[in-house]
């Protein structure tokens, strides 16, 4: 079994120091990359922990139920590309913030540079509506893994 279902490191808060903000700005903004920190880290530790408790608790069954390790093994490999997929994302949204406060003057600068970072998403290119439609993301990786699920059987539900 793998060491780990989603190995991340805690991604720690710095708060910017930004010129050409007011304090009043600032501090929202600090504030809104503290609050994403914490959930950025909290997500990560939750996927990590509960993955590899449901990743167990399968193995259990597809065991007593006789089916093949890969069940698990495509199981596991669906979700941590998931639980990857988040909190890459997360890290990528967080990066374009702190981008932005860090130029001369935030408040005035474009903010297409930013955008272009948040449509972008490079972890998820393979799906062209990822930009556009997050709940079409998520049903395309649903739909890879039920192929993946079918795949390992015949029609009379013995594996292949």
């Amino acid at each position: 079994m793998p060491a780990g279902f989603l190995e991340s490191e805690p991604r720690a808060f710095n708060p910017v120091d930004a010129s050409g903000l007011t304090k009043e700005a600032l501090d929202g903004a600090n504030a809104a990359l503290k609050a994403f920190a914490t959930w950025r880290n909290e997500i990560a530790d939750t996927n990590r922990k509960n993955g590899e408790l449901v990743l167990d608790q399968m193995a259990v069954a597809a065991k007593k139920l006789g089916w093949p390790t890969q069940v698990v093994d495509v199981a596991r490999t669906q979700l941590k590309s998931v639980g990857e997929i988040q909190v890459k994302t997360m890290d990528q949204m967080m990066d374009a913030w702190e981008e932005q406060l860090k130029l001369p003057n935030p408040m005035t600068a474009s903010p297409s540079a930013m955008l272009s970072k948040l449509t972008s998403l490079p972890s998820l290119t393979a799906t062209p509506t990822a930009a556009a439609n997050p709940v079409e993301v998520w049903m395309e990786l649903a739909t890879q893994w039920q192929r993946n699920w079918v795949d390992m059987f015949d029609a009379t539900g013995k594996h292949r």
